[in-house]
């Protein structure tokens, strides 16, 4: 089972929104594997001829340029389906997807997905939810990076925190211990390593987050809410 959980900012992902019986259908066909963090799983340029269901931790979205600029674009989490659009148009991959945690996958074959989906309308839905949630992501990118570097940063921040951050232990804020550099967030937020490094200067000296290595844990929620959203 998925571990996953719905609220009113995140849509139900892709496994979450299929009934029991779709799951067991997808499940037969499946080949279920555990990889440890850190391990790349599909490469950018592969032939694709399957596609991923994330049943548990976190993957890494990363595309490099012809310049070998390497780019984080997005985080997947529990319960997200992963390389459907090169998947079911059997096209070659645009990105890498790499292990950020320990995770569980389910492999399914695109020919069989492709299967289910027709003879399915809750496999088809899901399907279509998740295809129109990416276009989403994609136009909210495109509009966001108007915004100035601390707005898009203070949301990114927020959104982390409410997907897999964590209370701390003593009372004090929420701990994102994704193992996220600053060259990752610089990738989320479509901005540069300087940039970034410079905003969490500034709200690391105001006492609204502390950084360690592989964690941020955010002590002013409601400072970075005034910065993303204003007021």
């Amino acid at each position: 089972m998925a571990e996953t959980g719905t609220d009113s900012r995140h849509p139900a992902t892709f496994w979450e929104a299929l009934a029991p019986a779709d799951r067991d259908a997808l499940l037969r066909v499946a080949t279920r594997t555990s990889l440890p963090a850190d391990e790349q799983f599909l490469a950018q340029g592969e032939d694709s001829d399957h596609l991923v269901v994330l049943l548990r931790g976190w993957v890494k979205v990363v595309a490099q340029s012809h310049a070998g600029y390497r780019a984080l674009l997005a985080l997947r989490g529990p319960g997200e389906l992963l390389g459907e659009q090169a998947g079911l148009e059997r096209r070659r991959r645009s990105a890498s997807l790499l292990t950020a945690t320990t995770v569980d996958l389910l492999h399914l074959p695109a020919v069989r997905f492709q299967a289910l989906a027709r003879s399915s309308a809750g496999v088809s839905a899901a399907l279509e939810q998740t295809l129109s949630g990416r276009l989403r992501e994609a136009d909210l990118q495109r509009t966001g990076i108007t915004e100035p570097v601390p707005v898009r940063l203070a949301a990114l921040l927020l959104d982390l925190a409410e997907r897999c951050g964590h209370p701390d232990p003593d009372g004090t804020g929420v701990r994102i211990t994704l193992p996220l550099s600053q060259d990752d967030l610089a990738g989320l937020v479509l901005s540069s390593r300087r940039t970034v490094s410079r905003v969490l200067e500034q709200w690391r000296g105001r006492g609204w987050i502390v950084t360690g290595r592989q964690s941020l844990l955010i002590r002013s929620v409601d400072q970075l809410k005034g910065q993303a959203f204003g007021g």
